[in-house]
């Protein structure tokens, strides 16, 4: 029995690519360092400034970049960069020049007090979410390209481990530093927070230094660049000016005023709001087909970039198609709609800010950080579907322990039970869920296709995630995290289907 546990160990470990693994985990830390600087460490910021909640609302627009990363996922695919793209090829040209893109965005933000300039601010967050935003299109673009199927869970596991660590590193080690230069809720000192955020640029080069040093994946296929540059500026301009136009109707569409109060004129207002949006995507999308109707932009060029790659995952999967999208959709949402509630669950049952920080963020991050690589190694073992399976019904049983959680008392000792198990299984649900993702992914079309699966994942969660704190108050915790748990049902019976039906190459 010993010497089979000793050559399974052996085999795991020769299959082990841990420099691979360290490259990633290194650009995962770069991932993770700008997301929090642009919420809730920025939040603080906005808060110790004296600026009122209800103008927060500016930076809501910081996130568009990660909802709507598709839409330019193609533009990275497709277009080569004068100079960069000779020297350090396809992926670490772009790579290098959205990580130089997110350390100046975070100087910039840097050299404003939001005190006397909110609406600079707003922009400077905006620029730091879309060129945060490119960087995960490449850095996922890079993963998948970087290695075989077969290893991507554990390129997975070196990727979230980094990311989690970039997260700490930002959010609360942003804090402590803000704190150590002098500024407080009772004496707001910008310079404390201008060098807070100096020290994240500095942090950035991480990054760039891994992006120097590590190769250029392989290509495959035939011409990598088959357009001119003439072709490639023109779409790019076309590309510009739907942006532009997008963004201008959006911010410029005349406002609504209403007489009522409540429930319903917070629909009204959603609906309003939706409805402007839909007109913000038609003008951009109207921009690109004139743009191919007038021969402002190469129509095989266009079609290439975005109809191709939809059309090739559907002519892959066929019927199935629908079914994996669901899965894509809906995997995560148990997780994610019980995570938008948990700090203020934790806070209402007692605990205070710096149990919580120390329980869930610190010790919280190893846990994930171990559920990860176990994923990756169970993955390599048995299989992304099997996995995928474990973790769903992980990610299910575990909400339940918040019920318990919910209804014994609150020691430091159940908190810290509920946490391991919860995010163990979390860790290993998104290492086996990333590996899948990548294993959909056609190599011809890495970037768009991942990045539209990686929006599709959040989406559908978050959306419903918005309504956790009015289930709660209508249901109370324990039947939130019984429901919660129940949503994950689906998910399993998913997997089961698509498991007897999807032939996937593991």
């Amino acid at each position: 029995m010993n010497h089979r546990i000793a050559r399974s160990f052996i085999g795991f470990w020769r299959h082990w690519p841990l420099a691979k693994i360290v490259h990633l985990g290194l650009l995962g830390f770069s991932a993770g360092i700008p997301i929090l600087l642009i919420f809730s460490t920025l939040s603080l910021w906005l808060n110790e400034a004296g600026v009122e909640k209800s103008a927060v609302t500016y930076f809501s627009w910081a996130a568009l970049g990660y909802s709507f990363k598709f839409v330019w996922a193609p533009i990275v695919d497709q277009l080569p960069l004068p100079l960069l793209s000779r020297c350090l090829g396809r992926r670490r040209s772009w790579l290098l020049l959205s990580q130089c893109l997110v350390i100046c965005s975070i100087l910039w933000m840097a050299s404003i007090d939001p005190a006397y300039s909110l609406v600079v601010m707003a922009f400077a967050a905006v620029a730091l979410g879309f060129s945060s935003a490119t960087q995960d299109i490449v850095i996922d673009t890079y993963r998948i390209e970087y290695a075989e199927v077969n290893v991507q869970a554990l390129l997975s596991s070196g990727y979230i481990a980094g990311y989690r660590i970039g997260m700490i590193v930002a959010g609360a080690g942003g804090l402590y530093l803000a704190d150590i230069f002098g500024s407080s809720p009772e004496a707001y000192l910008y310079s404390a927070w201008q060098k807070t955020y100096w020290f994240m640029t500095s942090v950035m080069f991480v990054g760039v230094l891994t992006t120097l040093y590590i190769p250029e994946p392989k290509f495959q296929g035939g011409n990598i660049y088959p357009y001119s540059t003439t072709t490639y500026l023109r779409f790019f301009g076309v590309f510009l000016l739907s942006v532009v136009l997008f963004i201008t109707v959006f911010q410029l569409f005349p406002t609504f005023s209403l007489e009522i109060e409540g429930y319903a004129a917070t629909l009204i207002h959603f609906l309003i709001e939706a409805m402007i949006l839909l007109i913000a995507i038609v003008t951009a999308v109207g921009v690109g087909f004139l743009g191919s109707k007038y021969r402002l932009v190469d129509r095989r060029m266009l079609v290439e970039s975005y109809y191709l790659p939809v059309s090739n995952f559907f002519s892959r999967y066929g019927q199935l198609a629908v079914w994996v999208l669901l899965l894509i959709g809906f995997y995560r949402v148990s997780d994610i709609v019980m995570g938008v509630i948990a700090n203020l669950f934790y806070q209402n049952l007692g605990y205070s800010k710096t149990e919580i920080a120390s329980i869930t963020k610190v010790f919280g991050l190893l846990m994930t950080i171990l559920g990860s690589f176990l994923g990756g190694f169970l993955v390599l073992r048995w299989g992304v579907m099997k996995i995928l399976l474990l973790g769903a019904i992980l990610s299910a049983m575990t909400n339940i322990i918040f019920v318990w959680l919910s209804v014994v008392e609150p020691t430091l000792q159940a908190l810290t039970v509920a946490i391991v198990v919860d995010n163990l299984s979390a860790g290993l649900a998104v290492a086996a869920f990333l590996a899948w993702l990548s294993s959909l992914t056609s190599i011809s079309f890495t970037a768009t296709q991942f990045a539209l699966f990686s929006s599709i994942m959040t989406l559908f969660p978050k959306l419903l995630g918005g309504y956790s704190g009015s289930m709660v108050e209508n249901v109370g915790y324990s039947a939130f995290f019984l429901f919660t748990a129940l949503l994950g049902v689906p998910i399993i019976i998913l997997i089961l289907f698509l498991q007897k039906h999807l032939q996937i190459k593991e």
